[in-house]
């Protein structure tokens, strides 16, 4: 009877400790704190576990090249604003005012910035929630896009194309990226849940690469990385990535979530693929064919003989 009991009382204790209530990341759960971690998220919410999920894992021998992932142009990337950077008790976010766009770069309309937020591991740790060939990065942020002609997000996540998100990779460097100062010195404001201050004139095009460093990308159709799962993202991740120092990385760690716990590991992992096809762009094709039709111009007219 005793070798029963046993069992009995550790299922009962497994059961309880397996997640109720609202949707969290790993990092957030304990017995003193019961959510459904990522594994659980379609007890939050059944889209969850439909079968075009993000994030992914990117395996770039298995990509096919799609010419029509021409460059991207962005409109208004370049102009200041003064924006509102929050802690929503899952990440840090900052609505971006609907003036700038992005066109080309294979989608089928114009959309619109919303706002972009960022995944992080611990203390620049691993953290990206897209993974490329298996590497996790210590950051990831998503610049969150909707269809020009819808006004809110809500309506644009019904449509199956109605949000695009940019994605950047972070990489650590040895030197402070100071076009992120605006970012890094905002954050120590807001450290607890619900927490938000007003940024200091901040402008899209000063938190990501140059544009003519944005034309080497992935593509595919996925959904929003958090609950409700919605699976209606145009999907593109840069390959360059964005250098930020690892005392830079590490201030998004002092972050709270909501019940005091350090905000690390916001990320859900990867998702299955599917059956899905992840493309890239054409871009470094078109730069190496470049580069070979200028060493056969040079070899022809003789410049590459030594003088």
């Amino acid at each position: 009877m005793q070798q029963l009991i046993l069992p009995a009382l550790l299922a009962s204790l497994w059961t309880t400790c397996t997640g109720a209530g609202d949707w969290c990341y790993q990092s957030q759960f304990t017995c003193d704190h019961q959510c459904n971690v990522p594994d659980l998220w379609s007890h939050a919410n059944s889209d969850c576990a439909g079968k075009k999920q993000s994030p992914i894992n990117v395996v770039t021998r298995k990509t096919l090249k799609d010419e029509r992932l021409t460059p991207f142009q962005f409109d208004n990337y370049q102009q200041i604003f003064r924006g509102t950077i929050t802690n929503n008790g899952h990440s840090v976010q900052v609505g971006v005012p609907h003036l700038s766009t992005i066109t080309g770069g294979g989608l089928p309309t114009t959309y619109k910035a919303v706002q972009f937020h960022l995944h992080w591991g611990n203390n620049g740790g691993p953290g990206s929630e897209h993974t490329i060939d298996g590497e996790q990065y210590p950051m990831e942020m998503h610049i969150v896009h909707m269809k020009h002609h819808y006004t809110d997000l809500k309506t644009a996540m019904s449509d199956p194309e109605g949000v695009a998100v940019l994605g950047f990779f972070y990489e650590t460097s040895s030197s402070a990226n100071r076009k992120y100062d605006p970012i890094i010195n905002a954050l120590r404001s807001i450290k607890t849940t619900n927490g938000d201050t007003s940024l200091l004139p901040v402008s899209l095009a000063q938190l990501i690469p140059p544009e003519q460093n944005l034309t080497s990308y992935y593509r595919y159709k996925g959904s929003l990385t958090t609950p409700g799962c919605t699976e209606a993202v145009i999907w593109t991740l840069f390959e360059n990535p964005i250098p930020l120092s690892m005392e830079q990385l590490r201030v998004f760690s002092e972050l709270k979530f909501h019940d005091g716990k350090p905000m690390v590991g916001t990320f859900r992992p990867v998702q299955p693929l599917n059956g899905r096809q992840v493309f890239r762009s054409g871009a470094p094709a078109i730069l190496v064919s470049s580069a070979l039709l200028v060493a056969t111009i040079a070899t022809a007219l003789g410049l590459s003989q030594p003088i």
